[in-house]
């Protein structure tokens, strides 16, 4: 009797996976998403990040390079580099998120 009910329900439900929109306000269940930066250096990558990490642009494009090196920069080479401590987390933290495409920087007008 069970395996009647499952296999009803998996028909019923089976043909509501064809029509999106079933119910309302349910059809899709991710976010928009925004436009991308299609190149993305040290710059942009700050300005995505905010809270006022492009004040490190020079000094970090000047040491690192490229955004690559950033990606596996350690704390203390930050530190050296005289990056306060919340900026260093704040740097640290989006460029792990990056790595493991979890994040990336908008286009921003």
């Amino acid at each position: 009797m069970a395996w009647r009910q499952l296999l009803s329900w998996r028909t019923r439900s089976s043909s509501f996976i064809g029509n999106r929109n079933f119910e309302p306000g349910f059809g899709r269940f991710y976010s928009k998403t925004g436009d991308y930066v299609v190149k993305v250096g040290i710059p942009e990558f700050l300005k995505g990040v905010g809270k006022g990490l492009e004040s490190h642009t020079e000094k970090l494009e000047a040491e690192i390079g490229d955004l690559q090196k950033l990606l596996v920069t350690r704390t203390i080479k930050l530190k050296r580099l005289g990056i306060r401590c919340q900026d260093r987390k704040l740097i640290l933290k989006y460029a792990h998120k990056y790595r493991l495409g979890l994040w990336r920087p908008r286009n921003l007008p």
